[in-house]
């Protein structure tokens, strides 16, 4: 089982214990505003969701995974990789990306679990190059993207949504552990 130890963070795959912490996060219209349209997600479509990072992990040896406190143990969100295959025109990439719940917000945990996620990508799964993926005006996750060393890519239309999103990449060249 792939786990990831951070001074603070046990980042690991999910357990069926993980569903109600993680649809507290998606039900919370603080955490879900710079998401897809900014709706909230209920037990049943967080299940979905977990469901389908599960498997890509399976099918691609990466994923997103579950963000645990090690003083608490408590589920803050998660940190990950995916493939965005909704986004053809950055296509073929690996995105990194991240969400916590509102409780977690601050405390440089989102930072910790994606410098922990890229050095995973590019170290350990042996990718050249990793992206973000962020809606244009989230600062917050913005700041986390220049705090990996990310530079600014492009700026695209979700096809779904037509709001701007901000692409920025990493290389492996690029790349300070």
């Amino acid at each position: 089982m792939t786990e990831i130890h951070t001074p603070r963070l046990l980042l690991r795959r999910w357990y069926d214990d993980d569903l109600a912490p993680m649809a507290d996060i998606n039900a919370d219209p603080a955490v879900m505003r710079w998401i897809d349209d900014g709706s909230v997600r209920d037990l049943d479509a967080t299940a979905e969701e977990i469901e389908r990072w599960e498997e890509e992990w399976d099918e691609e040896g990466f994923g997103v995974f579950a963000v645990e406190l090690l003083a608490s143990g408590e589920l803050a969100g998660f940190a990950g990789l995916s493939v965005p295959e909704r986004l053809p025109e950055v296509m073929p990439a690996v995105a990194i990306g991240w969400r916590f719940g509102s409780p977690f917000w601050g405390q440089g945990y989102a930072s910790e679990a994606a410098h922990a996620t890229l050095e995973f990508a590019l170290q350990d799964r042996g990718l050249d190059r990793v992206i973000s993926i962020n809606r244009t005006g989230n600062l917050a996750s913005l700041n986390v993207v220049r705090k990996l060393g990310m530079e600014p890519e492009r700026t695209i239309e979700d096809p779904e949504y037509g709001f701007p999103l901000s692409v920025h990449a990493i290389d492996l060249t690029e790349y300070q552990a």
